[in-house]
């Protein structure tokens, strides 16, 4: 749960960005709509004009968690903003929830939209997301850059102490009878990180849109495992923060947008 508490705090620190520029993102009523997805109500907002670019928060998060990067890149893209399936204002009347559903949703939404395919920015879960709609919709996936993402949920793909903490909470909760639609939903929200993902560094073999994968050099993720992530997509490139823990696009926002902009411009050249 520590995970989710941590991403909720530096989700925090965006609402000065969206504030100043007059926009709410993940409650504007002039950008946002609602789409029936997958037997859901998925909603999700547009900004900019151009090749498409499709923004997948963290877990806990919803829109605003990317709302600092939304302004730049809604200059160059038609940006689309999701809240991803039980998150924000996104339904979700199942019981249970997991990463290879979150991206069919996406690839559903972009069919809705009649977007053949599209750019893609994923930030922690919404990293992992980003690489299984690539594995699972390969021609949805134009490039992608994913931030913070891991490929299975122990202490060898997490810092010790945060998987000790997720440990700790799952211990005190996990007899816990849950009666309200908020805190089943939390809790499943939370069982999401706990249990999964569970993607071996072979399926990585099938992403074969050039990948940008992103980690701060003392994220939540270890560093070891970004680097096995890299290694074992054919096309991809690696791209360790200095100075920056998990949440890269808010703590380094002006070099992120740079970056991650450059890499979708430049040309591609296999390794």
């Amino acid at each position: 749960m520590q995970k989710v508490f941590l991403l909720l705090l530096l989700f925090a620190f965006t609402k000065p960005i969206y504030c100043q520029a007059k926009i709410e993102y993940g409650n504007n009523k002039e950008a946002g709509k609602y789409y029936s997805v997958r037997g859901i109500k998925m909603y999700a907002e547009e900004y900019g004009s151009g090749k498409p670019l499709l923004l997948i928060h963290g877990n806990g998060g919803s829109i605003s968690s990317m709302a600092s990067i939304i302004p730049y890149f809604s200059q160059h893209y038609k940006v689309i903003a999701t809240d991803s399936r039980a998150h924000g204002k996104s339904t979700d009347p199942g019981d249970s929830l997991s990463f290879e559903m979150m991206a069919d949703d996406e690839a559903a939404l972009l069919d809705k939209m009649h977007i053949d395919s599209a750019y893609v920015i994923g930030w922690s879960d919404g990293g992992i997301v980003a690489l299984v709609l690539a594995m699972r919709h390969p021609d949805k996936v134009i490039k992608l850059a994913s931030t913070g993402a891991n490929l299975w949920p122990d202490s060898t793909a997490l810092i010790p102490s945060l998987w000790k903490s997720e440990k700790a909470y799952y211990d005190s909760m996990k007899s816990k009878k849950m009666t309200t639609a908020k805190e089943k939903n939390d809790w499943k929200i939370f069982m999401l990180d706990w249990l999964q993902p569970n993607i071996p560094l072979s399926a990585l073999h099938s992403i074969r849109c050039p990948s940008l994968i992103i980690c701060g050099d003392y994220d939540l993720i270890r560093l070891e495992h970004t680097v096995k992530i890299f290694q074992n997509i054919p096309h991809a490139y690696l791209w360790v923060v200095p100075n920056s823990g998990h949440g890269t696009l808010i703590e380094h926002t002006n070099e992120f947008d740079k970056e991650v902009d450059d890499f979708f411009e430049k040309p591609f050249n296999s390794r």
